[in-house]
């Protein structure tokens, strides 16, 4: 999967008069990458491979409610963020996407008209012969242009405009604010089902205080990059990437308020059962992928560091549990 960061690079890629075909495209931020936008997705490269000619995901970085949040200057209003970019462009690929053009969202681009976006991304940059958009789209400046004006700018300019109905499960709409719903309820199992697979982080293992270690539980530390995670607190957990087998574990996402409470978002993972091969600093560097699978508690602030080892000395033992009912 080709990965364009601004319109010089999609355009030098898709434009029809160095002889490359144009693309597919479909337009979202593709928070969590859910059973919708999958089947979306699957759509997307289906119509691509009937017309002989890429896929692409046209997407925003910052989410556009967070860049209107900040200009509001209610950072509360922004939505808490389901996944990270990085874990965001695994799934894209995952699906299958043969591109993906990330734009920066800003004054600038929120600015722009409808006809401009039309005008300057979709034929221009893009050269797109067919565009498939959701239920709810609407785009350009003041969210004016919507499916009508888009499907009568595709009659008069020669691309395919369609769009696709929301997707259900079990009756259930499945969108990115329901899959924060569930992850803010702490209810993994319906997380799963929504996202069709185990609600995952990735990232590098970063080293951290090491604190953990003088605790008697040491961690794997990940940086989640956003303020608001859409999930927070005590988890079980398995952890791929370090041995030939998922290692089980307990984990923490939040802010660690017991000892540091800076507003940083960490992911602290204790294994239940450490690979020997590894040694002490062997997991530093590495890329691993945490699935949170059931939820313990919410974050706790204890009065001392003995009382926040008794209370990892609990919730090792609750995971542990957990495991073996399993």
């Amino acid at each position: 999967m080709r990965v364009f960061h601004g319109l010089q690079g999609a355009a030098r890629a898709n434009d029809g008069r160095s002889g490359a075909p144009g693309c597919a495209v479909t337009i979202g931020n593709f928070d969590g990458v859910h059973r919708g936008h999958q089947a979306m997705l699957a759509l997307l490269n289906s119509e691509a491979r009937h017309r002989g000619v890429p896929s692409c995901v046209l997407t925003f970085e910052p989410h556009p409610r967070d860049y209107f949040a900040r200009l509001a200057g209610r950072p509360e209003l922004a939505p808490a963020r389901i996944a990270t970019l990085r874990d965001k462009l695994i799934e894209l690929d995952r699906c299958g996407v043969d591109q993906v053009l990330l734009l920066r969202f800003d004054q600038r681009f929120a600015s722009q008209t409808p006809q401009a976006f039309i005008d300057d991304v979709l034929r221009r940059s893009l050269c797109a012969r067919y565009v498939l958009v959701g239920d709810d789209f609407r785009f350009g400046a003041r969210r004016a242009g919507d499916y009508a004006m888009l499907d009568a700018a595709g009659d008069a300019h020669g691309f395919d405009v369609a769009r696709m109905n929301s997707y259900e499960v079990h009756g259930l709409r499945v969108s990115s604010s329901a899959v924060r719903e569930a992850l803010a309820a702490g209810d993994m199992a319906r997380t799963a089902a929504l996202l069709g697979r185990p609600y995952a982080i990735s990232g590098r293992v970063m080293h951290g205080r090491k604190l953990g270690r003088t605790l008697g539980f040491r961690t794997l530390n990940l940086r989640f990059a956003h303020a608001r995670p859409a999930a927070m607190g005590i988890f079980v957990v398995q952890v791929e990437g370090l041995a030939a087998q998922p290692l089980p574990g307990v984990a923490s996402l939040g802010v660690r308020p017991t000892v540091e409470d800076a507003g940083r978002v960490l992911l602290e993972v204790h294994c239940l059962a450490w690979p020997d091969r590894l040694g002490s600093d062997g997991a530093y560097g590495r890329h691993i992928s945490v699935s949170l699978l059931h939820k313990l508690h919410d974050e706790r602030k204890y009065d001392s560091l003995d009382a926040l080892q008794a209370g990892i000395a609990r919730d090792t033992a609750d995971a542990q549990a957990w495991f073996g009912q399993r």
